[in-house]
């Protein structure tokens, strides 16, 4: 039997953070952190074959990226489904959400 995980109730007033409900979003960024999570593997490899540091340091940006990446599209996501649900987004108004939603994961791309 596998054990329980226990939960700490949220403290009163705390507030609590929803989970990503739509399941493409969830696969999008699974899928997203599988693919920094081979590309991990990937350096340590490098490392213990003792390929040069320049190399290396090269791969580790293009992880630290892919991240940066997945936390961005996760927090879209997030906004989202959020927004939609709390704000009571007709079906009319998704595509303008949306569309509002990719700009905003533009500019958040850019920062890094």
């Amino acid at each position: 039997m596998a054990p329980s995980k226990r939960m700490t109730p949220a403290p009163p007033g705390a507030c609590t953070m929803a989970q990503l409900q739509d399941e493409s979003s969830r696969t999008d960024l699974l899928n997203r952190l599988k693919r920094a999570e081979g590309q991990l593997r990937g350096i340590q490899r490098m490392i213990e074959s003792g390929e040069p540091c320049l190399d290396i340091a090269s791969q580790m940006a293009a992880v630290r990226k892919a991240l940066d990446s997945a936390y961005v599209r996760m927090t879209v996501c997030f906004m989202q489904q959020e927004l939609r649900q709390k704000l009571g987004v007709s079906e009319a108004q998704v595509p303008e959400l949306e569309h509002m939603l990719d700009d905003v994961q533009t500019l958040l791309g850019k920062v890094r």
